[in-house]
């Protein structure tokens, strides 16, 4: 049975101006505990020291991680720093680089567009987009390493945009012409939305559409929509419309300068010192101090865990928190269901896509068969992560999700555990 957790002082609309409610007044308000939430005292008792040894460990530098079920807070845990170069310590209100975390935002604004009636699935992309309706598609790479074009046969759909199967390259990763294209434009480096979709209407797909799931700039393309749609920039119609009514002043594209002691810096093991060091920043595009940076759907908010458990609650619940309503119960099962029919080829399947019993809805992966997939989640159980190493998966069945922060990209100490398997097995096995 699902529940949400009222307010104390404020019934938070979502036609409210300004919230000026501290963030301690605003759902998860505290531990409820692991008895109250469903599992065994045992049990969270083994989840928190776990997870305190994998910090101990060196395997990150900090973390903070929260566990729910039924709108009860079973644990919301922090251990080790912000930064392991002033010893600052990572607490419940760290704020974090979500990167990847923010394309289920993307997702859901879209979904709030697509209630109001203003695109459909079958939609072409060019009918928001126009410079796409002449997009190429690369048939081959010939001896010299130069790519040979065809035709679209059928234009993309916004359904196909939502699930990666539209054909767009990333620049991530790959080594054909098409990511190498992304690469050597700087196509995520783009200074707004506009030059971004510029530069990607002038890269080839990689296939037809409908023929590959490839993980893609498509969710930066549908930041690029909820543009075209309202009239306003991504991240105003952000704020107004999720992050407002659910009281998540902490997440937004950049880092006020009031902010800055909370914000978690990036650390990797370094083998030559044997020990964690903190990341550079990157020089190639402005860093999240910028105010003025990318608004990208695709991987640019940061957040705090209690602002982003408050958006999985809302999910946890369909679509409601609080007394505010974003999506209908159908628009959130309709982003939780596979919609990969089987036919596409799995190009590259990050976070699981591909793999037995994994699918794709609308900015999520989900689990449509736990038993092929390997796991003891409910079926229908939905996640996504960031590139940082953020995470969260939602189980339906069972009404829990599982929300773990970190800063951690690159070289892992050598025998680092793998957090996200430890949590989730002892997460089922405290289940009352």
């Amino acid at each position: 049975m699902k529940r949400t957790v009222a307010l104390t002082t404020l019934i938070l609309a979502p036609w409210i101006g300004s919230v000026a409610q501290a963030a301690d007044d605003l759902w998860p308000l505290q531990e409820d505990g692991a008895e109250a939430a469903g599992f065994t005292e045992a049990g969270i008792a083994s989840l928190d020291a776990a997870m305190r040894e994998i910090v101990r460990n060196q395997d990150v530098a900090g973390m903070v991680w929260m566990l729910a079920k039924d709108g009860k807070v079973a644990t919301f845990e922090a251990a080790g720093f912000n930064s392991v170069d002033d010893q600052a310590p990572m607490t419940e209100e760290s704020l974090f680089r979500i990167y990847s975390m923010t394309k289920p935002v993307t997702g859901v604004a879209l979904m709030m567009l697509w209630e109001q009636g203003l695109w459909k699935f079958d939609d072409p992309i060019s009918k928001f987009i126009p410079q796409f309706a002449e997009l190429k598609v690369m048939h081959s790479v010939d001896a010299a390493g130069n790519m040979v074009l065809e035709d679209l046969q059928r234009q993309p759909t916004m359904r196909e945009l939502l699930n990666h199967t539209a054909g767009f390259g990333y620049g991530l990763f790959g080594d054909d012409p098409v990511n190498a294209a992304f690469r050597d434009q700087e196509v995520l480096s783009s200074p707004d939305l506009n030059v971004l979709i510029d530069k990607v209407a002038a890269i080839p797909l990689l296939a037809q559409p409908g023929e590959q799931w490839y993980y893609s700039i498509g969710v930066d393309v549908q930041g690029y929509i909820v543009e075209q749609l309202t009239g306003m920039t991504f991240g105003e119609y952000l704020h107004q419309h999720v992050f407002e009514p659910l009281g998540m002043d902490d997440t937004r594209f950049y880092v006020r300068p009031e902010d800055e002691a909370r914000f978690a810096e990036v650390h990797y093991w370094d083998a030559e010192r044997n020990r964690l060091v903190q990341l550079a920043e990157r020089t190639d595009r402005p860093g999240y101090r910028d105010a003025d940076r990318l608004e990208s759907g695709g991987g640019g908010l940061v957040s705090s865990t209690r602002d982003y458990a408050r958006f999985l609650q809302m999910l946890v619940n369909e679509g409601e928190l609080d007394g505010v309503r974003l999506l209908t119960p159908e628009s959130v099962r309709l982003m939780r269901t596979n919609s990969l029919t089987g036919k596409e080829s799995m190009a590259y399947g990050i976070g699981g896509p591909g793999q037995p019993g994994e699918g794709f809805g609308v900015d999520f992966a989900v689990t449509y068969d736990p038993r092929a997939a390997g796991s003891p989640q409910g079926p229908g159980t939905y996640y996504w992560a960031g590139a940082a190493g953020t995470t969260f998966w939602i189980d339906p069945v069972n009404d829990i999700f599982w929300l773990s922060m970190i800063q951690a990209q690159g070289p892992r100490r050598p025998g680092a555990a793998n957090a996200g398997v430890i949590a989730r097995d002892i997460i089922y096995q405290s289940l009352k």
